[in-house]
């Protein structure tokens, strides 16, 4: 099976294609750390990623993205780019959400936990993206959005380990309810390469796929008595 996976949910974007056919197994990807520019780098990086690992795009299979929770804008990138991808190669699609992909992301750098962990990135306006997963990465509770204090009461008895750029507002949390929470992986992203492996290993594909959005966006249109006033 081929796979093109799409990630600009937060704050990286990346590329990544898994050509898996008698040849043998490769998993190719690109990624950056951003802020903003998603929409710019994502397209040159797929192009890098297909033509690395020599496919065309009428030989893809199934295109995956996540579908959030992060970014408003971003969210919709990689969405976006899937379902136009999809419609002119006609592959399949896949989808699921930005937590996962960082829990399998984590698990990949060598992260080896002896029971639960928690994925927690920081939401803003003292709120918290929260997912919990098994030692494997499978998905247990969540996504969430929630604050620190008020999700410690979800985390199981065995959790001792969180990750994420929300894990240590998590473990902050928890120290003040006496319990220990080890931070780690501030830094973490969401990894095409990650769900590339989570959408081979799933049978299922969607109709199509929407965004996963835990709060409204922070742009609000216009009342007709603010427009009066500009």
């Amino acid at each position: 099976m081929n796979i093109l996976a799409l990630d600009t949910s937060m704050g990286a974007c990346s590329a990544a294609v898994l050509r898996d056919d008698d040849a043998g197994h490769a998993l190719i990807a690109r990624d950056a750390e951003m802020a903003r520019g998603h929409a710019e780098a994502l397209m040159p990086m797929v192009a890098e990623a297909m033509a690395e690992a020599k496919l065309r795009f009428d030989e893809l299979d199934l295109i995956a993205a996540t579908q959030g929770p992060g970014s408003f804008t971003g969210v919709r990138i990689a969405i976006a780019a899937a379902l136009g991808l999809a419609l002119v190669t006609r592959a399949r699609l896949y989808g699921t959400d930005s937590l996962t992909v960082m829990a399998r992301t984590a698990l990949a750098t060598g992260m080896n936990p002896k029971g639960p962990f928690a994925v927690a990135a920081d939401a803003r306006r003292s709120m918290l993206y929260f997912g919990l997963y098994d030692e494997t990465g499978q998905r247990l509770d969540g996504p969430l959005l929630v604050a620190p204090d008020g999700v410690v009461d979800l985390l199981p008895d065995a959790l001792s380990v969180a990750v994420g750029s929300g894990a240590a507002l998590l473990a902050d949390a928890a120290a003040r309810r006496g319990r220990f929470l080890d931070a780690k992986l501030p830094e973490l992203q969401p990894s095409a390469a990650a769900l590339a492996e989570i959408a081979r290993s799933s049978d299922e594909s969607l109709p199509t796929l929407r965004p996963l959005y835990l709060r409204p966006p922070d742009a609000k249109p216009q009342t007709p008595l603010m427009a009066t006033r500009r």
